[in-house]
């Protein structure tokens, strides 16, 4: 289990579950909540492949921060298929203070145990991560 520069440390499973949605695309879109009590990050939610943009984004909630990653697919104009893997640190304004700034100091530090997100996006309300923002950002 790795440790965050909060004192919370990295569920392996975080990580493990990472690497499948990475390498083998075993999912859409992972949540993952920091549990104070056991002082650790763990996997709250997993999407599955058919899952969409709207699934990911009604399985956050909110009034309650939480690290998300999400693998979008796209054409290119060239008719190319790709995809970007999105690290989403969401902190809505109606969460509270404390868990702010928790997920605010312990972010940089996880998001360096899951090698290979290639965006990032800090969201506080909805509008800040529509698919239109997912969108240009992989332009």
């Amino acid at each position: 289990m790795a440790n965050a520069a909060s004192g919370f440390a990295v569920d392996d499973d975080c990580k493990l579950k990472f690497l499948e949605l990475k390498a083998k695309r075993t999912y859409r879109f992972i949540v993952f909540k920091i549990e104070e009590k056991q002082k650790q990050v763990i996997v709250e939610k997993l999407g599955e492949p058919t899952q969409g943009y709207e699934d990911f984004t009604a399985s956050l909630p909110a009034d309650e921060c939480r690290y998300a990653v999400y693998d979008f697919d796209f054409v290119t104009e060239e008719n190319c298929q790709k995809s970007r893997i999105f690290f989403i640190a969401w902190s809505p304004d109606t969460s509270r203070v404390r868990s702010k700034m928790i997920y605010a100091s312990s972010k940089d530090r996880f998001k360096r145990e899951l090698d290979g997100i290639q965006v990032e996006l800090q969201a506080t309300d909805p509008t800040e991560m529509g698919i239109d923002v997912i969108k240009s950002r992989v332009i």
